[in-house]
């Protein structure tokens, strides 16, 4: 294996230039890996928190500013399209610019953005900075990583990103308790306004200990038309995802995208072969673990975030929790992850990746059979069980995978391996909760009609079974104002045991998914750190 020269871009005070990946400089904290992790950690705790966090809000937006279903809708949908989108072309202007100016123009730019809507006073206003929240969010997250791959050596990468992993998963599933809190004792406001004092001390962090280390054959040049064609291309899957479930998976307009989705990643794939510096070069795939690695991701992504997307609703509507106590509930989740995180990392230092990963989605599709059993009187007790095994079975893959796609490309790619990772973990989220959905959905027409009857329910029309439908898909109890009490109780329980049971189907195609990355796990391996253009030229 060739050695590979890294340029450190040092300011005044700092270290020799050219001093190997993962060394600490010789005066002050600049490039100290162990700092460097804290600083990235403050900006990515913005962007997970931020992916849960609003959620809470949406309900209290649409009060105060008028807004429609659809226009709500557009809130997470602007925020998660922009992200997903533009995340590997984020990475590869790190990768040229250094990961370091990447990092803080990502922090100010999303921190101004929160700050900006919370500003709004239309729901206008609040879905565009939504987009620029995504946009400075994806050059935020790729540079965390990129940072993290220059900075720390090879022997202690996987802790690293176990730390990096356990913020995440922290944040992620500790937003909907801190925005209860918020929006509960403040305004819907405050879910923004938090970013910025966070933003600010990033920002403070990264000009003081942040170095900016370049791989010396870092591109050069841009390749304009691949980022055209896989943003088109990224664009047109994301938005057939996310509107599938409103225009049905048969429908022509949802397989046009999902064929010009297609037709774009095949035309990029054809132009990446004859551009002299391309964007993705497609012979980083030659490398077993990091494309299994990719692979894994979205399939974890599909399991976790799919099958939790309807946890939520099981919590707040069939057990009529508030968001706060629904937080609460799934603190275990969190508490797991939290600890299993750097534990992940450390064992995977040991023993390498393959054991933790395939026991991680092993345990994870155990926690989704388990959930595939919850009923409407499930107590706490078992709910925080299966919560908690989902949790442990999570936190290696977050860890492990991540360094598999991180660790196994060049370090002049860095950058477009953290896009991969997360533009996978994207992808695979909305996959989840788009095939789930429709899973869920058509689990509820199914059996509700049948429910209904066997209750000695009235009949419903083909508009009203249409609208009941659509409410039992989340767990809510479609009674009418003025209902006779012991008639809207019945209501209730069809609609209860309707949606337990496509939730329990939808539960046990997540843990069938995670199954299947079982054997995905077997074909990873500890990631080589590989050498500036090692097995990456053209194909």
């Amino acid at each position: 294996m060739t050695s590979q020269t890294i340029i450190d871009k040092a300011g005044p005070g700092d270290g020799p230039s050219g001093a190997p990946s993962g060394a600490a400089p010789g005066k002050g904290l600049r490039g100290h890996p162990w700092f460097t992790l804290v600083t990235v950690a403050v900006g990515v705790m913005m962007v997970a928190l931020d992916g849960t966090i609003v959620a809470i809000a949406n309900p209290a937006i649409a009060r105060d500013l008028g807004a429609t279903f659809a226009e709500v809708q557009w809130i997470t949908n602007a925020y998660f399209l922009a992200l997903a989108v533009c995340l590997i072309t984020a990475g590869k202007l790190g990768d040229r610019f250094g990961h370091r100016q990447t990092f803080l123009i990502g922090v100010v730019g999303f921190a101004a953005a929160s700050g900006a809507i919370g500003l709004s006073d239309s729901i206008a206003l609040v879905i565009v900075f939504r987009v620029l929240q995504g946009l400075f969010g994806a050059l935020l997250m790729p540079a965390a990583l990129g940072l993290l791959r220059a900075t720390f050596p090879a022997e202690k990468l996987n802790m690293a990103i176990g730390i990096w992993g356990m913020v995440i998963g922290a944040s992620t599933a500790g937003g909907p308790i801190l925005g209860g809190v918020l929006v509960e004792h403040v305004n819907w406001q405050s879910v923004f306004f938090i970013n910025v004092p966070v933003g600010v001390l990033a920002v403070a962090l990264g000009v003081w200990i942040l170095l900016d280390h370049r791989a010396e054959n870092a591109p050069r040049s841009f390749d304009l038309l691949g980022i055209a064609l896989l943003s088109g291309a990224m664009f047109c899957l994301v938005w057939a995802l996310i509107k599938a479930p409103e225009w049905g998976w048969g429908d022509g307009f949802t397989w046009t995208f999902v064929f010009a989705s297609f037709a774009g990643f095949g035309a990029f794939a054809v132009w990446e072969t004859k551009v002299k510096e391309p964007l993705i070069p497609l012979g980083l795939f030659r490398s077993v673990p990091l494309s299994a690695g990719v692979v894994l991701m979205v399939l974890m992504a599909i399991a976790f975030m799919g099958g939790l997307f309807f946890v939520t609703f099981y919590l707040q509507n069939v057990h009529g929790m508030s968001p706060i106590d629904a937080g609460l509930h799934l603190l275990p989740l969190t508490g797991m992850m939290i600890v299993g995180s750097p534990l992940a990392g450390a064992m995977i230092t040991k023993v390498g990746p393959r054991i933790p990963l395939a026991g991680g989605m092993a345990f994870t599709a155990l926690a989704m059979y388990g959930m595939s059993t919850l009923e409407k009187d499930t107590g706490s007790g078992m709910m925080s069980l299966w919560f908690a095994l989902l949790g442990f079975g999570l936190a290696p893959v977050m860890v492990g995978a991540t360094e598999v796609i991180v660790g196994n490309a060049p370090l002049e790619l860095s950058g477009v391996a953290g896009g991969l990772q997360q533009a996978a973990m994207q992808v695979g989220g909305s996959l989840g909760t788009a095939v789930l959905g429709a899973v869920m959905a058509s689990k509820v027409d199914s059996d509700l009609e049948g429910n209904w009857a066997k209750a000695g329910l009235p009949p419903l029309t083909p508009e009203q079974a249409g609208q009941a439908s659509e409410a039992v898909q989340v767990g809510v109890a479609p009674v009418a104002e003025g209902t006779p009490g012991a008639i809207a109780a019945k209501i209730t329980d069809v609609a209860h045991d309707t949606f337990i049971s496509g939730m329990s189907l939808a539960s046990l195609v997540a843990a069938g998914v995670a199954a299947v990355a079982v054997l995905v796990a077997f074909l990873t391996k500890r990631g080589q750190n590989a050498e500036a253009g090692a097995g990456v030229g053209h194909i």
